[in-house]
């Protein structure tokens, strides 16, 4: 899913000459920049990745809204069933775009590309600070394509601009600290298909057993209904609905936000003890 740079273009970018405090802050964020700018470069080349990332949210709402939607009584405070599901079709989008972070280093791994960044006079953390950078930006691209095929199918901000903005900054924020749980799982695999697999399986129990589709006190099991609840999917889907529909969310944006930095914080750790094992 990602193309290997050609020696010429790493060579220059990563010059000696043109790297300075590589060790520092700023030295960091260059470097970060740079390598995520590497990746945003091979979109244009291999652009039916992108179409592949779109049809399937873009199936989901086929499926919910002309299939079952008929059969889903919409919950109070919505005009209608695509106010509700759009949202969750929203969250489910940018969490399933994060699996293109395990994916894509796993086969940078497999290339031994990781080890020629290794090599080269580079901050190492900035290798997974720039993957999972461009993978938001990827996830950005899909996320606008997604929202016109909604606007398509009748869905409308119903709230403010600004609280619209909020939603999807939220949504791209929550998808940033799963590519960081998804870094983790591609430098732990031993190939591009494991990390495959095993950066899907865990996405779909937390999209499903959510508020994403139905409302979760539709549920069967009352024990099955807490863990939809308590659920980060649910929150920042809750969150992300309200504010699309000018409802009040609550403190679902704010336990979306710390949702968020705590994956951030933690697996981010755990990504960059596990690279420099690796590099070790």
């Amino acid at each position: 899913m990602t193309a290997t740079a050609a020696p010429s273009e790493l060579d220059h970018k990563h010059h000696p000459d043109d790297i300075a405090g590589s060790t520092g802050l700023i030295g960091i964020i260059t470097d970060s920049l740079t390598e995520s700018g590497r990746h945003l470069r091979i979109i244009p080349r291999n652009i039916e990745l992108l179409i592949f990332a779109t049809i399937q949210p873009v199936m989901f709402v086929l499926l919910f809204s002309f299939v079952f939607g008929g059969s889903i009584q919409t919950p109070p405070g919505f005009t209608d069933y695509d106010q509700y599901l759009m949202p969750g079709i929203f969250a489910q989008t940018v969490v399933f775009g994060s699996a293109f972070t395990s994916i894509g280093i796993a086969e940078d791994m497999s290339k031994g590309f990781i080890d020629r960044l290794r090599s080269l006079p580079i901050a190492q953390s900035s290798v997974l600070i720039g993957r999972t950078l461009s993978d938001v930006v990827r996830n950005a691209i899909t996320f606008v394509t997604m929202l016109l095929v909604a606007f398509l199918l009748g869905f409308r901000f119903e709230g403010s601009l600004l609280g619209a903005l909020g939603a999807t900054a939220l949504l791209l924020f929550f998808s940033y600290g799963l590519s960081w749980v998804q870094a983790l799982i591609g430098l732990s695999v031993s190939s591009v298909e494991a990390a495959n697999s095993a950066g899907f399986i865990w996405m779909f129990p937390i999209t499903f057993v959510s508020s994403a589709f139905i409302d979760t006190s539709n549920l069967q099991y009352a024990w099955l209904r807490t863990v939809a609840d308590w659920n980060p999917f649910t929150q920042v889907t809750n969150a992300a609905r309200a504010l699309y529909n000018g409802n009040d969310p609550g403190d679902a944006v704010m336990t979306s936000i710390l949702w968020a930095v705590g994956m951030i914080v933690l697996f981010a750790f755990l990504a960059t003890r596990k690279f420099n094992q690796i590099s070790d």
